[in-house]
Parts: structure tokens; C-alpha cells; sequence
């Protein structure tokens, strides 16, 4: 099996050297797709000898899809500039190298784990991130709206047992800057879908959410990171839903 690890790159200096170096050796190739970087990345990039290309934004799907299409490989592993291999997942991929997968398996799905204020995040919204990875060029694409876009395969898929590492945030107030784009974003695409959203909507969501990711899903065992990632989320989706009335009203004027 050969591999092109495909990423998207803007100004990724601080997370571009671990994500690549977790990888480069595993690589029959590396396909960087920059949206107009103006710090060091593209410097990086070519260290780890790269093959870099610009090209201006297309949203997240688009430009994803940009760079899968780059690809020179059958089988491409969809990497983002602040994700890393973890040793366990690395090995598997040493192993896969060796040997051609069996005809009927389009993928090979991940364990995403979140690095959140210095703790590694195993529960929670945010735990197991199960996403396929690891596919046969031929068989997979990126779908979605603006935001949380996500890899279409067809066939089956196999799960691997190491994680991939995402050192997402820097901090709370990095978080909460992301979940204000995250909900513009979202309540854009829902808008232009014909989505409404009653007067409660905003405060049963993010109540469900809070109660999913904190509760249901045993958030709080992750301690003060646990809340503040609950609380967070609720908050987003609070968001979320409050924008998209706003849309709905600007809209009636």
C-alpha cells in the first residue's frame, strides 16, 4: 500500500512541524494545499519535502476535496495541520504499508482524542471521535456545508485501534472564539436551507447538548476540563440557534 497523506494549510507554524513529523516517514508522499499562508508554513512544509501548492479558499469541503484530487496515490490518509499520529497508530500504518488491504475495504476509521488544557480528553461529546481516515482515493470525498465537513466513503470500512492525536485549542478563550465561527457558520447554512427555529429553541438545545455531553456521555469524569468543554458546547449551541432566529427576523423586515 502506497499512501499520500493530503492536509490544508493557513498560517500552521506552531502545528505544522508535529503533525508532519508524526507522519513523514510513513508517507510515499505529502500533499500541503495553502490557502495564503504569510508566516512560516510553506517554509516547514518544504523542509519535510512536501508537495505544496496554493490555492485561494474554498470552504472547507471544497478545498479538502482540492487537495484529495492532488493525491498521486490509491490510498489517501486525510490529515488536518493540528492532528498528530499517536505510536500505536503509526504502527498499524507500518503494518498496512507492507501489505495490500482486501478488495472490499474502501477505509479505515480512527479514534479521534482531543489534547484540551494540558489533558487528554476520553469522554464526553468530544470521545471516541470515530472518523475514516485512512481510504482508497476512488471511493472517498468530502461532504458538508460550511462547517463540520465530513468524508463520504463508499464500501466498508475497518477500524483501527491506535488514536489520532488533535491539539485543537490553545485555550478557553480559543475555544469559545471557534464556537462563535462554528455557530455563524452552521446557522448560515441552516438559514439558507429553509431551517426555523422557535423561541425556545436556543435554550432546549443547549440544555440537551449540556446534558448529552456532560452526563449521557460521562463528561464529567474529565473533571474541570470535562465542565468547561460541556459548558462550552452547550453554549454553542445556544448560539447556533439564536443566530439563526435572528436570520429568520432580518429576513421578515
Amino acid at each position: 500500500m502506497k499512501i499520500s497523506f493530503c492536509l490544508i494549510t493557513l498560517n500552521e507554524e506552531e502545528n505544522l512541524p508535529r503533525c508532519l513529523k508524526s507522519c513523514a516517514d510513513l508517507a510515499d508522499e505529502i500533499v500541503v494545499l495553502d490557502s495564503g499562508s504569510n508566516d512560516a508554513t510553506e517554509k516547514i512544509a518544504r523542509r519535510f519535502g512536501v508537495r505544496w501548492q496554493h490555492q485561494n479558499w474554498l470552504g472547507y469541503v471544497g478545498q479538502k476535496n482540492k487537495a484529495l484530487s492532488l493525491a498521486t496515490h490509491d490510498w489517501i490518509f486525510s490529515i488536518d495541520a493540528d492532528e498528530e499520529l499517536s505510536p500505536e497508530l503509526r504502527d498499524e500504518i507500518k503494518l498496512l504499508r507492507s501489505i495490500e488491504p482486501a478488495e472490499d475495504r474502501s477505509a479505515f476509521s480512527v479514534r479521534r482524542c482531543v489534547r484540551y488544557e494540558g489533558k487528554w480528553i476520553r469522554h464526553g461529546d468530544w470521545y471516541p471521535d470515530l472518523l475514516p481516515r485512512l481510504f482508497r482515493k476512488s471511493r472517498g470525498h468530502f461532504a458538508g456545508g460550511r462547517v463540520h465537513e465530513f468524508l463520504e466513503v463508499s464500501g466498508r470500512i475497518v477500524r483501527l485501534r491506535g488514536e489520532l492525536y488533535h491539539h485543537s485549542f490553545r485555550d478557553a478563550a480559543d475555544h469559545w472564539a471557534r464556537c462563535q465561527q462554528y455557530a455563524k457558520l452552521w446557522a448560515e447554512d441552516r438559514f439558507e436551507q429553509g431551517q426555523t427555529a422557535g423561541f425556545f429553541s436556543p435554550w432546549t438545545h443547549a440544555a440537551l447538548r449540556w446534558l448529552r455531553g456532560y452526563v449521557l456521555r460521562r463528561g464529567l469524569l474529565d473533571g474541570a476540563q470535562g465542565w468547561r468543554i460541556a459548558a462550552l458546547c452547550a453554549r454553542e449551541a445556544f448560539l447556533k440557534y439564536q443566530l439563526l432566529r435572528k436570520l429568520r427576523r432580518v429576513e421578515k423586515q
